[in-house]
Order: C-alpha cells, then structure tokens, then sequence
C-alpha cells in the first residue's frame, strides 16, 4: 500500500536575493518517489528593467557542497515540475535510491523584478516499496576499427534533459542527416542524459558525454567527461571557483570549451578568462555579430601568442541547436584525429587540428609548403625567416565564396570564386611576413555582392561565414 504526504513552501525574494536559495526538505524512511512542482510570480516591468526569471533543482540527503555527490538533476527554468524515484525521473534528474535525511530543493533566482519574487514549491513523498533500480546505457567513447582520418562532430547540442525540445534520438537521427562522424551531448548544469544515448550510437555516430556548465559569468563546454560525470556550475568569476572545476575536467579527461562568449543575455556573456581553457566556441549557430566579435577576439589572442611564450587557443564552431527549426551541424568540426574515439577527438580539438563547416557540402583542404615540406591545419612550418613558402586553399561547396587568407598582419589576400563553389587559391609568402596564416571562407553579402575590401583592405561588409580554420604557424619559434 502507498500513501502521500504533502507540503507548500512560500517565500519572496527581494532584489539582490542570492544567486541560490536552499529550502529544506525532510524525507523519513520509507518515501518511494519525490514529487516537486514550483510557481512564481511575474509581475509587469518597465521595458529595458529585467523581469522574473527563477531555476529549480535538487540534491539529496548527501548535501549541497560545490561539487556534492548530492546532485540529482537541474531543469534550470524550463520545468514547472518534476520527480524522482529508483527506477526514473524526469529528464534532467538522476533516477536512484530516495533515502531518508534532509533534501534541498534549490531555487536559481537569475533575475529578480524590483517588486521582489513570490515563490510557491510543492511537494508529494509518496510511500511504498521502491520500483527496480534504474540501469543506464552510457554509449561507446570509441569507434572500433577506425584510424587516422578527418571526422565531422558538432560539440554542443541540447536535447530533452535541459532547454531542448529534441529527444535524444532526435538528435542522434539529426547529426546522421548532417553528415556528422560524431557528436557530444552538452545538456546544462546536468549528465542524466548520459544514460539514455548507449543504443542511440553506433559505428556511424560516436557519442561523446559532456555537460554546458551555465553560470552566471558565461557558459563553457565540458567536453569527453566519463559518462555519468557531473560539474558544479554555481559560481561566479570572483568566486575563484571555476580554475578548480577547469583542473577536474582536465583531470577526467574533458576539455574546457567557452561557448558563445560574446552572447547578449543575462549570464551568458563569458567573464573568467582563458588560461584554463582548450579552446574556444567562436561561431556558435547561424552567422551573426556575436560570432564576428569573437572571432576578431580569437584572432587577436593568436597574435598575442606568438609575440609572447604562452600557448595559442583553438577554435570551435557548434550548432548548440535546441529545437527545430535549429539546425544540426550548423556549424560543426572537422578534426584530424588518429581514429574515432571520445580521446582522439579532443585531443585534435586541443591541438587545433580542425577547421569549422556550416554543414557537410562544405569541403576545405588548407596547407602550407616550403623547401620540400608540408604544414597541415594546427602544425607549424618550422623554417628559416626568408624561406619562400605558398599557403594552399581547395574549398568546393561554397558558391560564389569569398576566400580570404588572414595572417598575424589581418587580411593579406581575397579572391572569388565563381557559382560552382569549387576552386584552389594559392598565396606566396615567408615567415618574416607572416607568423601564421588561416583561411576564412564566405558567402557574398545579402545583396549578391562581395564587397569592396579588395586585398589590402578587409572588407567589413563581408557576407556570412561558409568555412574557417584554425591556423599554421611559420618559422622558428
């Protein structure tokens, strides 16, 4: 027999409130399923002042320390409710054991309206013998039988267990129509995802775990986490917080991708530096300004790492598709990776041996020769200061595209090509003039022109972005 218990928190939050509010809860032996449903207020606000906006979750009995083994999910503000038992939960929660101790409701009040927010939080603790335990299915972090090779992937994609509106086999079936070799799972603040992809892989899509850890400074990619694995999200810049959690991605395995730091909305905008992180997500979905401003940003950091002895930072591109009608794999990666392996794949994303394809048509074939030798994306072409060199682009899917080799100086060459999106594009040089080169591809400007740059002067009416690709370096560091 089953019976439930029932219980109504109230509160308000004044402005200023603490970025997480804790209310306790008090589970007795014997509870089979929690139950959490939540309302706030809304009231009307002037334009331009921030309204309510209020995110829930929950850790049990285990506690509520930065990085607890308490977690059992997060939906952010995109669930009214939701539960936990044994054997399932809602998406964004961790199926398993109801133990009896004090629980923690969290509340994330992100933005408070100046009248303040009224909160409501109900919950039901029903009895009963628990359901059989939860099993997971984490997918393979490997491809069997593949080798060294250039790979498609988008790393940031959003299903059902965060904001999105795909199931994960919707997005599985979405990155095999894309063309893509591989793909990670990058749901906010939770990993109860990881458990559902294991039959979702297979030896035509590997399956990467991750999480997008959403604080309040920026967000960033935790890329190749063990599956099952969680990281902390709640800090801020002047916490001193982030370095520690950057220390264990890297101790697990994982890379640490800022995403979309020039993002527009509250907490998105990224505040906690570069020095842990692997790489950067430049271009993050469709072309727009954010993405021009990271990418001039990125560029700078280039040059600033070869005036100086620090390393250089890769970069990414990522659909970070939620639901349609955004699409996935616009953009991806395409990595040269020793074989198809969660590994293998981070490490040429570490490497910066990766370019970024608006989708699969798109194909870019960047080197650069010189005195008998070859340089591939993300190498360097160690030789003399004097030694002739020639970068070489091969790019086809790309009707009418502008190509543009970019080095430590800016823009030093652009050229067209013609509707049938194919064509080979040389530029001869030496390292005195150029510490690196990358090659950006792009589309014409909306009115079908290509602008009036030319090749000393870079034309900022350029179209949207069609391909780019890290860089290689030239000379003798």
């Amino acid at each position: 027999m089953q019976h439930a218990g029932h219980q109504t928190i109230t509160g308000r939050l004044a402005t200023g409130a603490a970025d997480f509010v804790y209310l306790p809860i008090e589970v007795p032996q014997g509870v089979r399923q929690i139950d959490v449903s939540y309302r706030y207020d809304k009231p009307a606000v002037a334009p331009g002042v921030l309204g309510n906006s209020c995110d829930i979750g929950i850790f049990d009995q285990r506690g509520t320390a930065l990085g607890s083994d308490g977690f059992r999910g997060w939906s952010g503000g995109f669930r009214t409710e939701f539960f936990i038992n044994a054997g399932e939960a809602t998406p964004g929660y961790l199926p398993g054991p109801v133990r009896a101790g004090t629980w923690y409701v969290v509340l994330g009040p992100y933005q408070v309206a100046p009248q303040g927010l009224t909160y409501e939080v109900k919950l039901t603790l029903t009895f009963g013998a628990p359901p059989a335990p939860f099993t997971p299915h984490y997918p393979p972090q490997k491809v069997a039988g593949t080798g060294r090779g250039w790979y498609r992937g988008d790393g940031h994609l959003h299903t059902v267990h965060s904001d999105g509106r795909r199931l994960p086999a919707e997005v599985a079936a979405g990155a095999r129509a894309a063309g893509l070799d591989f793909m990670v799972s990058t749901d906010h603040n939770t990993s109860s995802s990881h458990a559902i992809w294991g039959p979702l892989g297979g030896p035509d899509l590997l399956i990467i775990t991750g999480e997008e850890v959403t604080t309040r400074n920026g967000h960033y990619l935790a890329l190749g986490l063990p599956p099952g694995d969680w990281i902390d999200w709640r800090y801020r810049s002047r916490d001193g917080a982030f370095d520690e959690f950057a220390r264990e991605i890297h101790r697990r395995g994982g890379v640490v991708v800022p995403a979309h730091p020039y993002c527009p909305y509250v907490g998105c905008a990224w505040k906690f530096g570069y020095e842990q992180a692997d790489a950067v997500e430049v271009w993050n979905g469709p072309w727009t300004g954010d993405d021009e401003s990271a990418v001039n940003t990125w560029d700078s950091m280039l040059v600033a790492s070869v005036r100086g002895s620090q390393p250089w930072l890769p970069a990414m591109g990522n659909s970070d598709a939620h639901s349609v009608p955004q699409v996935i794999g616009l953009p991806h990666n395409v990595v040269l990776a020793e074989r198809l392996s969660a590994d293998a794949v981070l490490a040429a994303v570490s490497a910066g041996r990766s370019w970024i394809a608006e989708s699969s048509t798109v194909s870019l074939d960047f080197t650069v020769t010189g005195h008998g030798r070859t340089a591939q994306i993300g190498d360097r072409l160690s030789l003399p200061r004097d030694e002739p060199i020639t970068a070489v682009a091969k790019i086809s899917g790309v009707p009418n595209a502008v190509v543009r080799f970019l080095t430590d100086e800016g823009q030093v060459q652009q050229t067209s090509l013609d509707a049938g999106g194919a064509g080979t594009v040389s530029w001869p040089t030496t390292p005195s003039l150029a510490a690196y080169v990358r090659v950006e591809v792009r589309h014409l400007k909306a009115d079908g022109t290509p602008g009036n740059g030319g090749a000393m002067g870079p034309d900022l009416q350029l179209g949207p972005m069609a391909a780019l690709s890290n860089p290689i370096f030239l000379g003798r560091r």
